[in-house]
């Protein structure tokens, strides 16, 4: 995949405010009773941002590996055949669940491993309903049956802070279940990094609240939750990246734009969309970046501190979008 000039620099700014955050963070996962044990459990993951919290949570206490590449994504995941045996080794799945990962269920009868234990970061969670678009929106039938098609709830409950520490302690207490023996570790590691999203959602909350009520455009159907914590609207073109907007999604997205009197659309650093850059050119706006982070880079995906420093960037560019 090509992608656009700008991944490189916000990759790169994450990294760098990830190492700052990392150096400010109570040393926790070093303090874990059981670090250094030798029958540490193998704790699979999905994607980005479950990577990033299972890291969090599991310190030195257990071996964490994600499923899927950091650099592609769940929308571009292929399964391979070493996939189905590491999931026959893995003592533990975490997924973010609501239909983000719709390819798990295959893949995991496929492994046959009765012992592995699956945590749904989203139980629990209070959700959104995927939003309807008008009728004529679906003209190109692109919308139906699509391959990635998320169901009926919107599964991008990470990009909320507050909903982010409820996947994290549905993180921690499976965790637990499945590893007794390093209980205290999984619940300091959980508390320091709950911490830092509360202060997130806190920071978050003053930054955004000269703007409450107004709306910004993004390019696929990723914001409700984020926009729902903070007063905000979520406009967008497409439900998932895969899919080109119809002239519908594109009138209706220049008509949200000349409402909003928005000064930039927000565009995704891992997903380049011509027709949304070509539609900001047409209404002589430009392209700022929300980052719903699934995907990144390698590194990132291994600091937990990722998460905090890639929110922080987004906030900071969509106030810019506003003024």
């Amino acid at each position: 995949m090509i992608q656009p000039p700008f991944r490189r620099p916000l990759l790169a700014l994450a990294v760098g405010l990830s190492s700052l955050l990392l150096a400010c963070r109570p040393a926790v996962e070093s303090a874990a009773p059981q670090a250094g044990r030798a029958d540490r459990p193998n704790v699979l993951t999905t994607f980005l941002p479950i990577t990033l919290f299972t890291h969090a949570v599991a310190g030195d206490c257990a071996e964490v590996t994600a499923l899927i590449p950091a650099a592609s994504g769940p929308h571009d995941f292929q399964a391979k055949p070493g996939d189905v045996a590491a999931l026959r080794k893995a003592k533990v799945l975490v997924k973010n669940g609501l239909g983000m990962e719709s390819f798990l269920d295959k893949l995991v009868q496929g492994a046959d491993n009765p012992a592995l234990k699956v945590i749904d970061s989203s139980r629990g969670i209070a959700t959104l309903e995927n939003t309807e678009k008008p009728a004529g929106d679906h003209a190109d039938g692109h919308d139906q049956g699509h391959d990635h098609d998320h169901g009926p709830i919107n599964p991008h409950i990470w990009l909320d802070p507050v909903r982010a520490i409820q996947q994290v302690d549905n993180i921690r207490d499976g965790l637990i279940a499945a590893d007794p023996a390093c209980a205290d570790g999984y619940r300091r590691q959980a508390a320091a990094f709950s911490g830092e999203l509360r202060q997130l959602n806190t920071d978050f909350e003053k930054q955004l609240a000269p703007f409450r009520g107004k709306t910004f455009v993004v390019v696929h159907d990723f914001a409700p939750y984020f926009a729902e914590r903070y007063g905000l609207k979520a406009e967008f073109m497409v439900d998932v990246p895969e899919q080109n907007p119809s002239p519908a999604d594109l009138a209706r997205v220049a008509e949200t734009v000349k409402r909003s009197q928005l000064g930039a659309l927000l565009s995704e650093p891992q997903q380049g969309n011509r027709s949304f850059n070509a539609l900001a050119g047409d209404l002589g706006l430009r392209i700022s970046v929300f980052d719903p982070m699934e995907t990144g880079s390698e590194e990132a995906s291994r600091i937990p501190a990722t998460y905090g420093a890639v929110m922080r960037r987004n906030v900071t560019d969509l106030v810019s979008a506003f003024r």
